[in-house]
């Protein structure tokens, strides 16, 4: 399981056993069918595709409960504070493997204020993309 899966199940997002799809939720199959052509078998393939839907997790509603039990931790703008608002690890290493994981652009990795707002807001914009509730002013 991925660090990003670890945010999402604490969110309410499935177990973690689920795989958690971070850019997308599709799938293709592909179907084969033989065909007959001059005493030739030929192997027609069919490519179908299908959209998984993503369900819609009230993440404001349970960050906002959260918030009120843990008073002081300004989750809406540092990636810090909303780790510790899920009792998820925190530190720089924690959140230098996560920037890795979720593809942060290498010259924000050596500054660590960059990286954590790249980071929060990254978080934020991959929560929305997996049926996360997160209002707009904060994915801008």
């Amino acid at each position: 399981m991925g660090l990003f899966s670890s945010i999402l199940h604490k969110l309410g997002f499935g177990s973690e056993e689920e795989k958690v799809e971070v850019e997308g939720s599709s799938e293709v199959a592909q179907a084969s069918t033989p065909v007959q052509d001059e005493g030739v078998v030929v192997e027609e393939v069919e490519e179908i595709q299908s959209v998984k839907e993503i369900p819609v997790v009230d993440v404001l509603k349970h960050l906002e409960e959260l918030s009120a039990k843990k008073p002081g931790l300004n989750w809406k703008t540092s990636i810090v504070d909303l780790l510790k608002l899920l009792d998820i690890e925190s530190s720089y290493s924690f959140r230098k493997e996560l920037a890795k994981e979720l593809n942060c652009p290498e010259d924000f990795m050596s500054d660590s204020a960059k990286m954590n707002v790249w980071l929060h807001k990254t978080v934020l914009k991959k929560i929305a993309q997996n049926g996360g509730n997160i209002p707009q002013d904060l994915l801008d």
